[in-house]
């Protein structure tokens, strides 16, 4: 695995994002590869498949945030073309979709297209894998992004797109506190903040302009990728540099175990549950962010861009008001955020080869058509993993700090990809609850992490 590390980290491939997609605007030639490309992918039909021939496409995705948009996607996808019949069955949010994945394998009703998240899946699925390697979107990829679901040169899977999360709060809410957020660049000043924020609304301060507002952070600890996943990254992205590093690690070290103990105390300590820490092991994602920081009750959560789509529905105006604070580690990367890709799209292997045909070229024209593109940017509000969304900019306010923070230079691998099976969920995310339940201590937190990760290794 050496040489697999010298693949670039997604978090460092994103700084390149932006100037990539700068320069094929720089240049006629690159340009019109991407076009050409593209009218290439919008031209193809699938010539092997009779018009009258019934085709069945059966989805089976996680990403709750888009599950309405994507049923819309594959309307218009059927408009032309008229003998297939898209499915989509969605499984996230508070479900362990790996989980659900396996047991929808192991019913025998398998899906066509699913979602794969990275080397380790990737080793795990391998035998339901479809090869993707002449896909047209494979010349389209961003530099490096396809590196952890490439295996012998051979490309398994389909990014969905590029997420970076952090701390998202309410600029309006810290604007009336009297908080400059620019200033929060370390744990130091970010736990200065939250504490004077804490002081003021428990004052009463702010109660007029918010009256709903009781805390400053709703921490979704039910939400195990929340904390074993996500959190966990945070620390564990400073001692691996890459997915495929962490995915090639016999063991993990956790080197920066204080500081990570650290950022899940302040979110713990200045929740609405300060006081009874164990109540957190049921706050889901849906109280988190709907009931949370969309109806402005708390002030900052855990989460990423993709909660824009769902709070703009509750209250289009506090969506405008979101930004993304840093997720400092102290003593490592104090001013950034994790940026990555989420998960992939991947074909069964297994699936009749009709299915297969139309399940490509669905994910092709979903990724490469003008209507798709659309969908992809303005109505999934995904930051693009692909070339060849010139004038498509992210519009909403999480995207756009996505790539302030990408444009910085001021990003950390997603790593949790590399995790041993399970262990980011079914252990770390385990063992948090049971600490913040007063079961056991942080250190038998990360003496009990440790060891399972050797042992599921």
């Amino acid at each position: 695995m050496k040489s697999s590390k010298k693949f670039l980290a997604v978090g460092i491939l994103i700084l390149f994002l932006f100037a990539t997609a700068l320069a094929a605007c720089t240049t006629e030639t690159s340009k019109d590869k991407v076009e050409d490309k593209t009218k290439a992918v919008e031209d193809s039909k699938d010539s092997e498949t009779s018009k009258d021939t019934a085709i069945e496409v059966d989805i089976f995705q996680f990403k709750v945030e888009i599950a309405k948009e994507l049923e819309a996607a594959a309307r218009e996808y059927e408009k032309t073309h008229p003998n297939v019949k898209i499915n989509i069955q969605t499984v996230g949010g508070g479900d362990d979709y790996g989980a659900a994945l396996r047991a929808k394998f192991q019913s025998g009703n398998e899906p066509d297209i699913y979602n794969v998240g990275g080397p380790q899946d990737v080793k795990d699925w391998m035998k339901k894998l479809e090869d993707l390697s002449d896909q047209p979107w494979v010349d389209l990829a961003l530099d490096g992004i396809l590196s952890g679901v490439t295996v012998e040169d051979k490309i398994y899977a389909l990014p969905f797109n590029i997420e970076g999360y952090g701390f998202v709060y309410n600029k309006a809410i810290f604007k009336d506190a009297g908080i400059d957020a620019s200033k929060i660049v370390d744990f130091a000043s970010l736990e200065s903040a939250v504490k004077e924020l804490d002081k003021k609304i428990k004052s009463g301060e702010l109660k007029d302009k918010y009256p709903l507002l009781e805390a400053v952070f709703e921490y979704a600890a039910k939400e195990t990728w929340v904390t074993g996943l996500h959190t966990s990254n945070s620390a564990l992205s400073q001692e691996f540099t890459s997915s495929l590093e962490a995915f090639s690690a016999d063991k993990v070290e956790f080197k920066y175990g204080d500081a990570l103990k650290e950022i899940i105390d302040l979110q713990v300590n200045y929740s609405s549950n300060s006081d009874s820490k164990a109540k957190l092991n049921a706050v889901d994602y849906a109280t988190q962010v709907d009931e949370g920081i969309a109806i402005e009750r708390v002030a900052i959560v855990q989460q990423g861009n993709w909660i824009y789509g769902g709070v703009s529905k509750i209250d289009e105006n506090v969506a405008k008001n979101l930004d993304i604070l840093p997720m400092p580690i102290k003593g490592a990367k104090e001013d950034s955020i994790p940026v990555g890709v989420p998960m992939y799209w991947a074909v069964n292997k297994s699936s009749n080869d009709a299915d297969k045909k139309a399940a490509k070229d669905f994910l092709n024209w979903l990724y490469t058509s003008d209507t798709g593109k659309d969908y992809v940017v303005n109505k999934f509000f995904f930051i693009p993993p692909l070339k060849g969304y010139d004038g498509l900019e992210p519009k909403d306010s999480l995207g756009k700090a996505v790539k302030r923070y990408a444009n910085e230079g001021k990003t950390m691998p997603w790593v949790f990809m590399g995790y041993p099976t399970g262990w980011g969920q079914e252990v770390l995310g385990v063992e948090i609850q049971k600490y913040l339940a007063g079961e056991v201590t942080w250190e038998e937190v990360i003496s009990n992490c440790t060891a399972k990760w050797t042992e599921m290794r």
